[in-house]
């Protein structure tokens, strides 16, 4: 099986972040193909972002058409809808997959993402998925995406702290890790703070895997078409 993880964004850093995070998911005899844009912003925070990135992100997909899944690394699942029309492989982003997963262990969840800016399209992509109800709130830790990059322990710290809120504030049951770049904290985090830490580049590999096994392809009946 091979398996195309596009980053939408051209911060090759997080690209190799990224493919460890599917390595270490994925079953050992899928090939990951992880790509980075060549063409678009360097991170992807709030719409601008989302809309600059889609051509760099289709151009990358058009470029692998033997891809068997394709999972779209970025928490706002950028371009998805897009590249479902360019392929009938199953395309699965990694917020979607992060809040399906979050649903299925947990009563409620809360999502802890990047910037403020960022917040607005979340939630959106929350009630478009029927998932609203399910996550009690969306927090910003109001770390800049790249800052992720530098692995400062200052930086894990807000995003501690937002965790912390959302145990004991919205009595959150599991937390969603709402970036990409947040691939690498999901374990210790998981751990530290005894309640499940879901990361969506694990779950949309999987899940990228399970679609491909049960022979399951994109719709082209209409929307996707």
């Amino acid at each position: 099986m091979k398996l195309l993880v596009v980053n939408p964004n051209t911060t090759s850093s997080m690209t190799r972040k990224i493919k460890e995070a599917a390595r270490a998911a994925a079953h050992p005899e899928t090939m990951i193909i992880a790509a980075t844009s060549q063409n678009g912003p360097a991170s992807i925070q709030g719409y601008l972002d989302v809309s600059t990135c889609v051509p760099g992100l289709l151009e990358v997909v058009n470029a692998h058409p033997d891809a068997d899944a394709i999972v779209v690394a970025c928490f706002d699942d950028t371009g998805v809808d897009a590249v479902r029309c360019v392929t009938s492989a199953p395309v699965i982003g990694v917020g979607e997959a992060a809040y399906h997963a979050a649903s299925m262990i947990s009563p409620k969840f809360s999502v802890i993402t990047t910037l403020s800016r960022s917040l607005a399209g979340l939630e959106a992509n929350l009630l478009r998925y029927g998932l609203d109800r399910r996550c009690v709130r969306v927090r910003a830790s109001d770390v800049p995406v790249l800052k992720l990059e530098e692995n400062d322990p200052a930086t894990i710290d807000k995003i501690r702290v937002e965790i912390r809120a959302a145990i004991e504030e919205d009595r959150a049951e599991a937390i969603v890790l709402g970036c990409a770049g947040m691939t690498d904290l999901m374990s210790h985090l998981s751990e530290e703070f005894n309640l499940p830490v879901v990361d969506g580049v694990a779950c949309a590999v999987t899940f990228a895997e399970a679609l491909v096994k049960a022979k399951l392809t994109t719709s082209k009946l209409c929307s996707y078409s």
